[in-house]
């Protein structure tokens, strides 16, 4: 046993010294190694675990998976109104209102997500509520908890047994000009 007080330093010290036994040694089974700074090293976070994706999805196309590892996500407590852009994919389980413009992007509504917004992207995977038109230049894929209303414009559609959707398709050719871009850029009133 160590006293405490004020010579319980050279006591401490005194105690260091004699105590010959080293408590962890790297090279025992079962040692984490330390970096310099002390600090355990930590694994690096897989580069393909970005975002939420259900267990019963289908395979991501081959250039998805470099775009998943950068995902922005609005939470559910969080509110926003005005015009959504930018160069990463998105996952909304909160609210959206106004516009979304992700070209090239994914857009994924989370189960809790309400969005009341013109959504552009090169993907949109709907699990919870969109009021407003989506402009993809791939796929649409509208999960059976989902709900749309409003028209779609995509390369490919999926529409699961359960899912909501009041509007119109219009299925695209890969290469063809838009022939309606004023519906799709028609503001929603919310």
């Amino acid at each position: 046993m160590i006293p405490a007080g004020p010579s319980a330093g050279k006591h401490i010290s005194q105690y260091l010294k004699g105590n010959t036994q080293a408590m962890w040694k790297p090279n025992q089974p079962g040692s984490t190694p330390q970096s310099p700074n002390n600090e355990p090293n930590r694994p690096a976070t897989p580069a393909s675990g970005g975002g939420f994706e259900p267990a019963a999805s289908r395979p991501a196309a081959p250039g998805a998976q470099a775009a998943a590892a950068e995902q922005a996500t609005i939470g559910k407590s969080l509110v926003v109104k005005g015009e959504v852009t930018g160069s990463e994919s998105l996952y909304i389980d909160g609210k959206v209102e106004g516009a979304i413009n992700l070209p090239g992007n994914r857009v994924t509504v989370g189960r809790n997500g309400q969005v009341a917004a013109n959504i552009s992207a090169r993907e949109v995977v709907v699990l919870g509520k969109v009021r407003g038109n989506i402009n993809a230049s791939d796929r649409v894929d509208i999960r059976s908890e989902g709900s749309l209303t409003g028209d779609v414009i995509a390369q490919r559609i999926s529409i699961e047994d359960g899912a909501f959707f009041k509007g119109g398709i219009d299925i695209r050719k890969p290469g063809s000009p838009d022939t309606k871009p004023a519906e799709a850029a028609k503001p929603v009133s919310v």
